[in-house]
């Protein structure tokens, strides 16, 4: 493995938002008491609303921004890094994430509270992290996201989302894994796998 180059996408994919979406969203007001929920779930219930679509907005401004220490490393990213450090792989980090948030009076710059997080879960600037600061980036849009990858000549990479992969310039000889736990169908050129530890054995196995 060592050599290989490996990317990882990191909004759904390194890092977890599930309950704090559903615990600001509760602060807020914005769902009823006792209403559970993940991030989709709360996504979907707002956009049921009157209004629904700026109350999502904020709420993603705030979450993704001065919220973000609220959310959680995946299960087994921590490993697979460890994994990828031990064999010698380098590992890039290359998100689609806008600078600065809808409907965030504050304009919290979302690339630097991301940075931040990374750096407080140890993932960067840590004397055993597998990820080099300068092996992170942050595109304004999906298209620069996967010309970013591409220029990365990356043999693997990682993400929660189809249209990534399903861009036209997403490199061929690229392996897209896909982070999901949704039912088939899947492209036929993408490997759906469900959890960071058969990401591991996917990659990682002999």
């Amino acid at each position: 493995m060592s050599g290989v180059r490996i990317g990882i996408d990191f909004d759904n994919t390194i890092i977890c938002y599930d309950r704090v979406f559903a615990a600001v969203a509760h602060q807020r007001g914005l769902v009823p008491e006792g209403w559970a929920g993940l991030k989709t779930d709360v996504r979907d219930f707002l956009r049921s609303r009157p209004g629904g679509e700026l109350a999502w907005q904020g709420l993603q401004g705030f979450v993704y921004g001065k919220g973000i220490g609220g959310a959680e490393i995946y299960p087994g990213v921590r490993e697979f890094l460890a994994s990828c450090r031990k064999a010698g792989a380098s590992v890039y980090i290359v998100s689609h994430k806008t600078q600065f948030g809808h409907q965030d009076p504050d304009h919290t710059d979302l690339r630097e509270a991301a940075r931040g997080w990374l750096r407080g879960a140890g993932l960067i600037d840590a004397a055993d992290a597998a990820v080099a600061a300068g092996n992170v980036y942050f595109e304004d849009t999906m298209a620069a996201k996967v010309e970013r990858l591409a220029s990365l000549d990356l043999d693997i990479f990682i993400d929660d989302l189809v249209d990534v992969f399903e861009q036209p310039h997403f490199p061929k000889a690229t392996r897209s894994i896909l982070f999901t736990q949704s039912r088939p169908p899947h492209p036929v050129h993408c490997e759906p796998l469900a959890t960071w530890a058969d990401i591991s054995r996917g990659v990682f196995a002999p």
